[in-house]
């Protein structure tokens, strides 16, 4: 069929159709539908990975989700950036009643209604938020993390017409285009890294005639490179930490043990003394506020300060960490937050009062007022030596 987002390629013989979609379209679902019907194709493409497509078939899998474990393996910011991503799509779909993903689970329906092969195209979800986390820099990501919050505030009138007009870009380049330019890391790794594996494992699929359900906002890319080599090991590969990240991880710390053990040297033992006293104080009065700040649980907020003072100077503890496992374990989330989930995170309100979405804000909210002490901390110390 002859349609502006339906785009025929010829490949060694077989036929590709790509089809170009808004994710939150009624109109892409039935277009999506309508053409698998028409073209009978031998294997029918989608952009979603495994856990994406497990999440779409399995809506209570958020059941599932061990928060104490999340905090233990320091995926708490990961987490808590997926959701906000979500919650943007989420807020879209709402006010045009339809589900997120649809088009998706329509083309999956379809092809195995006619036969046909399916195959998840698209890179692992985790792999592309931690290949953006990881390139970005530490002041991107707090721009980053701004936006995507700024997001949850923002209640726009969203029409249908406007949900159409997707096509012609990406769902993700609509929640970052404020930031868009600003970001370069980001569109990298969430839009043109995809671009490219979108199109390898297109190109690379067994068959005659193949259909490919993706994002609109990747048609271009993937029809200017699917018949490129690319190296998808290289942007499969989560990177390690930075070099810069290690050292100030380990360095940090030691440059302030060193400056107590200046004070003692140089000052006297009351020097040394004073200036332990005064870090101690300053980090746990910051990392209190922070849980304060969230309104966490007493006993919340005594472990924050409590650890504050050690946890800076070690540098595979967090704070924040120590916050989320006493305040997870004191209040632990329920059945009841796991099914609001999906309600609750397109609201700023909601991303508050759920204990889930809380025990992430609260990890942040105390590793970020730590983190403010610990600068705080280091000129009133110096003061002592000098």
């Amino acid at each position: 069929m002859d349609h502006p987002h339906v785009h025929r390629l010829t490949q060694d013989g077989r036929e590709i159709i790509i089809i170009g979609t808004a994710h939150v379209s009624r109109d892409s679902a039935d277009l999506v539908e309508k053409v698998i019907d028409e073209e009978k194709p031998d294997v029918v493409c989608v952009e979603l990975c495994q856990a994406r497509f497990d999440a779409l078939k399995q809506k209570d899998k958020w059941q599932e989700t061990d928060i104490v474990k999340v905090i233990r393996e320091n995926r708490t910011a990961l987490l808590l950036t997926q959701l906000l991503m979500v919650s943007f799509q989420r807020k879209i779909a709402e006010k045009l009643n339809v589900n997120p993903g649809e088009e998706m689970l329509r083309a999956i329906a379809k092809a195995e209604s006619i036969g046909a092969g399916i195959v998840l195209a698209d890179r692992e979800i985790r792999v592309t938020l931690m290949r953006t986390w990881r390139m970005m820099r530490c002041w991107t990501k707090v721009k980053f993390l701004t936006e995507m919050i700024l997001s949850l505030l923002i209640n726009e009138d969203i029409t249908e017409e406007d949900i159409e007009k997707l096509k012609e870009h990406d769902v993700l380049d609509l929640a970052l285009k404020t930031v868009g330019e600003k970001l370069p890391e980001v569109k990298k790794t969430l839009i043109d890294e995809r671009d490219q594996y979108l199109a390898h494992k297109i190109g690379h699929v067994v068959g005659k005639k193949i259909v490919a359900v993706v994002g609109a906002g990747h048609v271009p890319g993937i029809r200017r490179q699917i018949d490129q080599e690319i190296d998808l090991e290289a942007i499969s590969r989560i990177p390690p930490a930075s070099l810069w990240a290690k050292f100030f991880g380990w360095g940090f710390p030691g440059a302030i043990i060193a400056l107590f053990g200046a004070g003692f040297f140089y000052s006297g033992g009351q020097t040394g003394l004073n200036m332990i006293l005064s870090w101690s104080a300053i980090t746990a009065v910051c990392a209190s506020a922070g849980a304060i700040l969230m309104l966490a649980h007493p006993l919340t907020i005594l472990a924050s300060a409590a650890a504050a003072p050690i946890a800076t100077l070690h540098p595979l503890i967090a704070t924040g960490w120590v916050a989320g496992l006493v305040e997870a374990s004191l209040r632990k989330p329920q059945v009841k937050d796991f099914l609001n989930l999906k309600n609750d995170i397109t609201t700023f309100k909601g991303f508050f009062r759920n204990k889930i979405t809380r025990l992430l804000i609260l990890v942040a909210v105390v590793n970020l007022t730590t983190s403010v002490g610990t600068f705080v901390a280091i000129p009133v110390m110096m003061k002592y030596i000098f």
